[in-house]
């Protein structure tokens, strides 16, 4: 069991696709990304060249080439992180050695770290080589675990053309990837249902329990409601699997993709599964218990454990310590601030220095992938950057090399990517077909042109953090959420884990709202604009979404306004503070609709504000 408060998230398609490498000997787990099988291969092969083990090549025409790079670069990250937990285990207790900083970035609250401070103290040898010995024994190392976007599940082709059978498709590909490997450790699933991609997981044993209730593969699922989970749970439960953990992330205050909760926020959310967490447990257990028996499958009497867990946005020990105590949340996620921490991730140079000088202006809410949901992303980026060279030469769209996102089939009989320079080239030839005024051909022709490469140019920071050599200039993309806005400092892993211990402080000198003010803030300014996008006359439809949008920000904001004075942790200054955001955020609110009435006033359910 893990001593460890706190886990990496999965980031981006590189950024920690080899993080298990640097931080699992600490007990720290964390999560690879399965989108990128070139990427994979290419870091095989780096690090088979780096350890000088044989590299043998899985080339593109292979029978089954994704699921088996998959499996062959998490054998070796396995092979790779347990011999590191040996030669740590084996090392002295000295200052500098891996041992003492396996214990040293451990929680002061952890009972290994205070049976750590019990050996240091102890003068009778004899004594303190039993303590050494004991806890050698009883530290372990952090989970490698891996994330499928079920919604990026692209079905291929062979050579001719000819469809693949389903099992091929991307997602299911990379889930039998991962379901040969030799790993001990968990599965998450984000972004979504994917019924086939689920059902698909009834194919392998690791999935399974085994006589004695334990899970080699367990699943997680990221949600981002209640509903969400018991849905998707019913789902796994109906056919004898059972989910392990559900990762509550904030809709918008988060990192890469953003999936918007119709301004459901986090406080309320992480509320209801503290208060329906049995509830979820046990109706999810009589249907796993029921399908095990008709599978003719050992059955268990009682569930199985279940971890709640909650990322995004949080940026300090108080709010990393509430959300675990008030919530009963068994660990936190911090993502975005590790892209700051060269020991973690994959940063190339040139865009660690843009991260670190990154105001809140600097992170926005674009349009720039290809699957049509927000993303978050950084003004400037090199990925940016060349897109814009290419659109002002005339030449916009990428020359999609990888093509997992590939999806729209307007112009061409086989799926392509709107990012692609083949589908904005259709696409503007047609536009130039309808006669249409400029400004309006201008405004489809910037959305169209701003569709990002976000499939290749996410990985490339790891190929150049590397120095794995490729036949083209690389242009990373890069996808932080609005907390790497307060912090500055290129950091060290000892730093990171420090300041989320509250042993340490490296948020900048930027005012940092508390993280429920500013997912607050961020949902209004999102609801906003949402109503913009549907003028001048939005459907029965589209309202009824913005009611329902305004609603959950007023629930949310009267849970808060419960809350805020209860909060003992924060100084009461701060919490003082708090409430005339939160009031002035409300006031914001009534403004916003109070400008758009006309929008909402011929519809029954539309209450005025007051």
């Amino acid at each position: 069991m893990s001593q460890h408060t706190f886990h990496i998230p999965v980031m981006g398609t590189g950024f920690s696709i080899d993080t298990p490498v640097k931080v699992a000997r600490y007990g720290i787990s964390s999560v690879i990304s399965l989108v990128d099988d070139t990427l994979i291969e290419q870091m095989r092969e780096y690090y088979c060249t780096l350890l000088k083990e044989p590299y043998i090549p899985i080339a593109k025409d292979e029978e089954d080439y994704r699921a088996r790079r998959i499996t062959a670069y998490l054998n070796l990250i396995d092979r790779i992180v347990k011999k590191q937990f040996e030669e740590l285990k084996a090392s002295a207790f000295e200052p500098g050695t891996e041992i003492t900083k396996y214990f040293e970035l451990l929680p002061d609250s952890a009972p290994l770290k205070a049976k750590y401070g019990k050996m240091l103290q102890e003068v009778n040898p004899k004594l303190k080589l039993t303590l050494q010995n004991e806890l050698r024994s009883e530290i372990t190392t952090g989970k490698i675990n891996v994330n499928i976007m079920t919604k990026v599940d692209r079905i291929n082709f062979d050579k001719n053309e000819k469809e693949l059978p389903v099992e091929f498709s991307d997602a299911l590909s990379a889930l039998r990837g991962y379901a040969m490997s030799t790993l001990d450790s968990a599965i998450v699933f984000s972004a979504g249902i994917n019924r086939r991609l689920y059902t698909y997981a009834e194919n392998f044993k690791d999935f399974y329990a085994d006589a004695a209730g334990e899970i080699k593969k367990k699943i997680v699922l990221k949600v981002s409601d209640f509903r969400s989970a018991l849905t998707q749970g019913k789902f796994f439960a109906k056919k004898g699997l059972w989910v392990s953990e559900y990762r509550i992330e904030s809709g918008l205050n988060c990192g890469g993709h953003v999936f918007p909760a119709a301004g459901e926020l986090m406080g309320p959310i992480m509320e209801e599964f503290k208060v329906k967490r049995q509830e979820l447990i046990t109706t999810l257990h009589d249907m796993y218990d029921q399908a095990l028996k008709l599978k003719n499958k050992i059955s268990f009497p009682k569930p199985h454990p279940v971890r709640i867990t909650a990322q995004g946005g949080i940026g300090t020990a108080t709010e990393d310590k509430f959300v675990r105590e008030n919530y009963q949340i068994d660990s936190t996620g911090w993502g975005s601030p590790f892209l700051l921490v060269p020991e973690a991730t994959n940063v190339d140079e040139e865009t660690l220095q843009k991260l670190a000088n990154a105001g809140e202006n600097d992170i926005y809410t674009s349009e720039v992938s290809p699957l049509g949901v927000p993303f978050n992303n950084l003004r400037g980026s090199l990925s940016d950057a060349e897109k814009d060279q290419r659109n002002e030469k005339g030449r916009p769209g990428s020359s999609c090399p990888k093509g997992h996102l590939v999806s729209n089939t307007e112009f061409t009989p086989l799926p392509i990517c709107t990012a692609s320079r083949l589908y904005q080239k259709f696409k503007i030839d047609h536009l130039r077909t309808l006669n249409l005024e400029s400004t309006t051909f201008q405004r489809i022709y910037d959305q169209v042109t701003k569709k990002a490469c976000i499939c290749n140019d996410l990985g490339e920071g790891a190929l150049l953090k590397n120095s794995i050599a490729v036949r083209r200039k690389l242009f990373p993309a890069v996808c932080p959420g609005p907390n790497i806005a307060y912090f500055s400092k290129i950091m060290t892993l000892a730093d990171m884990v420090s300041h989320i211990y509250g042993r340490a402080n490296f948020l900048n000198s930027t005012y940092r709202p508390h993280m429920f003010i500013k997912e607050l803030q961020i949902n209004i300014k999102f609801f906003e604009g949402e109503i913009k996008k549907f003028l001048p006359k939005p459907t029965e439809k589209q309202i009824e979404y913005l009611l329902e949008f305004r609603a959950n920000l007023i629930k949310g904001i009267n849970y808060y306004r419960e809350l805020f004075p209860k909060m003992c942790g924060e100084a009461e200054k701060f919490r003082t503070k708090m409430l005339e955001e939160l009031e002035a955020l409300y006031k914001d609110l009534e403004n916003l609709i109070a400008k758009y009435t006309e929008v909402f006033s011929g519809h029954s359910a539309f209450i005025p504000a007051a």
